[in-house]
């Protein structure tokens, strides 16, 4: 046992340090390798479809730092397939890209991603595992943000997957694409419209996704105020603009880049996070991780208006007097997305069409990229090339 759980554990609080005894040392050792024996035998018996990537692109979140080496798996290599599970396949990674939420990931500090901090990659099916029926080799598929789900809970049986407890995520508990290779469960994998290149489209799968499940809780809205105009904003306005509504834009102060894009993609007013909108907005969604800008988007909208908070973390809310949320406004949250988003999302974004916005950097200078995320030094996603 820890020497140092043991001391704060002391006799009724004294502080006094308790001695280690040789048997808590055999148990804890013990204890060690039977997690070491689970967490190999979760590996072997995973859900799973392998892709082989070749020329196309996995986006990545992951500072350099940070990443795994991953694994590579040559093609050929069988992964043993679990009766009664769809699975199994083969994938390389050529080109990489950096995406928002999973920097917001790389700031929690979690110790559970593995293989890279990627959330999307495109890929071509090199081989099925027994039952795969919806993918055949050499086509083009998407693996999104979310890997997996338990299907049976509550939240499964009624489409609501992106809540399961026991989901699991591309780069974060299932190897993402900062590998030579990757694994995806077929179920959760997307057929990608054939009017996008690989590195047009892999933007689509995370940032356009978990925009876009954002967006459907504001697309009854005339009047929309997007807070954080980065990847999945630079999106969202396509759509929001394709279905006639009105886009107001909020960047960090003195971004006058960012602000100057979203009006290039028809923002009818852009300007920093500490001014007002010139109207009253039917919603907001928050793309930033910033919790003060909650009551501020409560401030911009109008009674029975709704605030989107869209991002996988964000900063502490501040207190804020309760007059800017009565008037039946609401905040609510988006977590990651389910399938039927993707079914529906990717058809339109190829009827609009909606152009992603991408910019190229080498894989050696991955840290100069998460740099400039972090940064706002950049318009779009960025993309990382090995």
């Amino acid at each position: 046992m820890n020497s140092a759980l043991r001391e704060s554990g002391g006799d009724c609080g004294n502080g006094a340090a308790e001695p280690i005894r040789l048997g808590d040392q055999f148990l804890y050792i013990v204890a060690l390798i039977m997690d070491g024996v689970m967490r190999v035998l979760a590996c072997i018996f995973t859900r799973l479809t392998i892709f082989h990537i070749g020329q196309h692109h996995g986006f990545v979140g992951r500072n350099r730092d940070f990443a795994h080496d991953g694994i590579a798996h040559p093609p050929g290599l069988g992964v043993k397939h679990v009766e009664g599970e769809p699975l199994v396949l083969h994938a390389q990674i050529e080109q990489l890209g950096v995406i928002h939420p999973n920097h917001a990931l790389i700031q929690i500090g979690s110790s559970q991603s593995v293989g890279g901090f990627q959330a999307q990659i495109v890929g071509q099916v090199e081989a099925l595992g027994p039952g795969v029926s919806d993918f055949k080799p050499g086509q083009r598929v998407g693996v999104p943000w979310l890997g997996g789900s338990c299907g049976h809970c509550w939240y499964c049986e009624h489409d609501k997957e992106n809540l399961c407890d026991e989901a699991r995520y591309t780069g974060y508990q299932v190897n993402g694409g900062f590998a030579e290779y990757t694994v995806a469960d077929a179920r959760y994998c997307f057929e990608l419209p054939d009017n996008y290149d690989d590195i047009q489209a892999a933007p689509l799968l995370c940032a356009g996704l978990i925009g876009y499940r954002a967006y459907r809780l504001v697309e009854s809205c005339s009047t929309i105020g997007l807070y954080g105009f980065g990847a999945a904003a630079h999106i969202l306005i396509q759509l929001a603009r394709y279905r006639g509504q009105q886009v107001f834009a909020f960047t960090r102060k003195g971004d006058l880049e960012a602000q100057a894009f979203a009006m290039d993609l028809g923002a009818a007013w852009a300007g920093d996070s500490s001014q007002q909108a010139p109207v009253e907005l039917d919603g907001a969604i928050i793309f930033a991780p910033a919790g003060e800008l909650v009551p501020q988007a409560l401030r911009a909208v109008r009674k029975g208006g709704r605030v989107v908070c869209a991002g996988i973390h964000m900063s502490d809310i501040p207190s804020f007097p309760y007059n800017i949320l009565w008037g039946e406004r609401e905040i609510c949250s988006v977590a990651n997305l389910t399938r039927r988003d993707g079914d529906e999302f990717l058809p339109l974004a190829a009827q609009i069409p909606v152009h992603t916005t991408v910019h190229r950097y080498p894989l050696e200078q991955a840290n100069e990229a998460l740099e400039d995320l972090r940064n706002g030094r950049f318009t779009g996603a960025a993309v990382l090339i090995p």
